[in-house]
């Protein structure tokens, strides 16, 4: 099992380029199941959990022809992927590829708006909380869908004629059901409006694929998203939006450490709040032509609170990062967790490197420390992994960071981008 070796104290310096946002490109990757024709996406990054998804889809019936990668002078590469489902070969997601990654229980939707069935096992992914299905069993019956579940599985069938558009609002703002409830309302007959609907870009980036294919969807990025049902989409050509995860864990590693680095290829307006609070810490971040350049002082990092919430808010992705850093600020922090209710797993971890961090409730509290020690760590689930490279990096002497098949499902080509600004890190297969 591979381990990533960190000797931490060095300052980055450089250009590191933004990968396509991971969790833009799956959804993408799904919606390819509307229709027979091609969907070709643009800057898919090449991650575990693509990978993961295109096995997947192929299971589904879906054609995959992969570019392959192309570099640029930055250092980033581009791959371009072509999705075709001329025919869908089996509506069931089984336990085996579905138990793998959460997102693949998307193809609920696609299937059952195009098939007007599926049968898809419930969901495994990171240890980060139950994360229940109850709202696209809700969404889904709301357009006319029967929803049972059986042995594990959800069987789910529309009803004659295809589903049904209607008014839904959601209890719980959730970006998958979102996803899902984009995709199926897509093909409904009738219009749906959809209430509470989450608001991240990845949601505003779908909503933009399935317009280039011939869906109509008005208020994407807003709490009410409204689509008019169409009979058929076809194919488009669409480019993945820039991970707006990856942006700010790397802002985060440059205020962490140090140093003077420039993202490339990706946008300041995608994480304006987690911007916000890195400035806050110290650091200045400004935009610039092609990305957003990121100065860090090391040291000088001061305390700040934050609260996660559903976008426009604080990404609950970014927590554990942020926490990393807030482990050398001068005085104490809170990070206060809304979203999920086990992503704390971290916090010992982070405690093997010297961090000063106890626990109350849903809130970590944060005492600063002059430094960090390098340590054997091992990583809990993919945020949490990244938050230890983050500490190692600033850590004095050596950081072992093992279970690294986390990152790799969520960060692409980590080592050589950080090793490319300065950064002593390696990766070691036993």
């Amino acid at each position: 099992m591979d381990r990533i070796r960190i000797v931490g104290g060095n300052a980055l310096n450089g250009i590191i380029p933004i990968s396509g946002a991971k969790n833009a490109a799956l959804p993408l990757m799904i919606a390819s199941l509307l229709t027979s024709d091609t969907l070709t996406l643009e800057n898919v990054p090449h991650l575990a959990d693509v990978e993961g998804l295109i096995r997947i889809l192929g299971n589904h019936g879906v054609d995959i022809a992969v570019n392959g990668r192309r570099e640029h002078q930055d250092g980033s590469y581009s791959r371009t992927v072509h999705f075709t489902c001329r025919t869908v070969a089996d509506t069931t997601a089984p336990y085996e590829l579905v138990s793998k990654m959460r997102a693949s229980f998307w193809v609920i939707g696609p299937l059952l708006a195009r098939e007007g069935q599926a049968r898809v096992s419930l969901p495994g992914g990171c240890a980060i909380g139950t994360r229940p299905v109850d709202l696209f069993i809700e969404g889904l019956t709301a357009l006319g869908a029967e929803m049972e579940i059986d042995g594990g599985y959800i069987n789910a069938k529309a009803p004659k004629g295809g589903l049904i558009g209607a008014r839904y609002t959601f209890p719980k703002v959730s970006v998958g059901a979102t996803h899902v409830m984009l995709m199926a309302a897509s093909l409904a007959r009738g219009t749906t409006v959809i209430g509470n609907a989450a608001r991240e870009p990845e949601v505003v980036d779908l909503a933009n694929c399935l317009n280039a294919m011939g869906a109509k969807i008005s208020g994407a990025g807003t709490s009410t998203i409204t689509i008019e049902g169409v009979t058929s989409l076809s194919g488009a050509r669409h480019r993945v939006l820039p991970d707006r995860i990856e942006t700010g864990t790397y802002a985060m590693a440059v205020a962490m450490t140090g140093g003077d680095v420039t993202l490339s290829g990706t946008d300041i307006s995608l994480l304006d709040t987690a911007i916000e609070a890195i400035r806050r810490a110290g650091a200045e971040v400004s935009a610039v032509d092609g990305g957003i350049r990121v100065i860090g002082h090391g040291d000088a990092i001061r305390p700040v609170d934050i609260v996660t919430e559903p976008f426009p808010g604080f990404p609950t992705d970014l927590q554990a990062q942020f926490m990393g850093l807030m482990t050398r600020a001068n005085g104490i922090s809170h990070v206060t967790e809304t979203i999920f209710e086990n992503r704390f797993m971290h916090v010992q971890e982070l405690a093997r490197l010297g961090a000063k961090i106890t626990l109350s409730g849903q809130t970590a509290r944060i005492e600063g420390v002059t430094r960090l020690r390098g340590a054997p760590v091992m990583a809990t689930d993919l945020r949490a992994s990244v938050s230890l490279v983050i500490g190692g990096l600033a850590a004095e002497g050596e950081t072992m960071v093992s279970r690294v098949y986390h990152l790799d499902r969520g960060f692409e080509r980590l080592e050589e981008k950080l090793t490319r600004c300065g950064a002593i890190v390696e990766r070691i297969s036993d």
